[in-house]
């Protein structure tokens, strides 16, 4: 088999870190079967998201969330899967938490953190400090990178990512309203990769989670009944051949101006924009 296979998971999250961590963990264990070699979780999987599950960090038994973590790592190294996990990560008080997502290895590690860095104004306000750094990593060859939420509206975030050679955008979110998914069909068309799209099943009525392909399409959904997919991203795929060798490489060269640049004429015709 060509390609790598990634789950996407769209579970219920609730205000108990050990009931959310249980849920991970027994999704985690549905992608292992189906052969899944990274599997992506929603915006405040772990700890509760603020404003829905939580009104205050008080509320958070951190110790909790971090035994939940330790359990989830060492399944991750049992399993050999990858894990993107949405959770608030504290920091040292007074400073408020980051808005988060772990990236652990399949050797149960955690190799990385995500933390965002375009927090909402209410986020922002009451309840997280910013990130400022995109985050890379590969797996099995394939390139991956992450968001989170309300950042679907910075596009400038999208084409760093490009830039990066990122393959597949890992979107994790929270959403309040059904233009996110417009906004992330629009940046895998636009930047010509594959977007994952995790969240919690809260908001099924806003849109599924799945996977949106370099093409703008879905290549799989989670149904509104279930709590998980599984789909392969495979950049040999002949459907993709356009915008992952023609259109992507084709951009990459436009954006660097050279070939219009040495184009440019010296003409009155063009320099007057009066003229008929």
């Amino acid at each position: 088999m060509t390609g790598i296979r990634i789950a996407v998971a769209q579970p219920t999250i609730t205000k108990d870190a050990k009931e959310n961590g249980a849920t991970v963990r027994k999704l985690m264990r549905e992608a292992a079967t189906g052969k899944a070699r990274l599997i992506q979780f929603p915006e405040g999987q772990l700890s509760g998201y603020p404003k829905e599950q939580l009104q205050d960090w008080s509320e958070v038994d951190w110790p909790v969330v971090r035994d939940e973590l330790e359990k989830i790592k060492k399944l991750a190294a049992r399993l050999r899967l990858w894990v993107v996990l949405g959770s608030a990560h504290p920091l040292t008080p007074p400073n408020r938490p980051h808005n988060s997502l772990y990236v652990i290895s399949d050797a149960g590690e955690i190799v990385d953190r995500y933390d965002k860095r375009f927090c909402s104004n209410t986020e922002i306000t009451q309840f997280f400090s910013p990130g400022f750094e995109p985050i890379v990593f590969d797996v099995d060859g394939y390139r991956f990178g992450c968001v989170l939420c309300v950042e679907v509206s910075f596009p400038h975030l999208f084409a760093e990512y490009e830039r990066l050679g990122v393959e597949c955008l890992l979107l994790s979110a929270y959403p309040v309203d059904s233009t996110l998914e417009l906004k992330a069909r629009a940046h895998a068309a636009i930047n010509c990769y594959w977007i994952s799209l995790s969240l919690p099943a809260q908001t099924t009525h806003l849109m599924a989670s799945g996977v949106i392909a370099p093409d703008g399409t879905y290549a799989a959904t989670v149904a509104p009944s279930a709590h998980l997919t599984l789909t392969t991203i495979d950049r040999d795929t002949p459907t993709y051949d356009i915008p992952l060798n023609k259109a992507r490489p084709w951009r990459s060269t436009a954006l660097k101006q050279t070939i219009y640049t040495t184009r440019r004429v010296a003409d009155p015709r063009s320099t007057n924009r009066t003229c008929s």
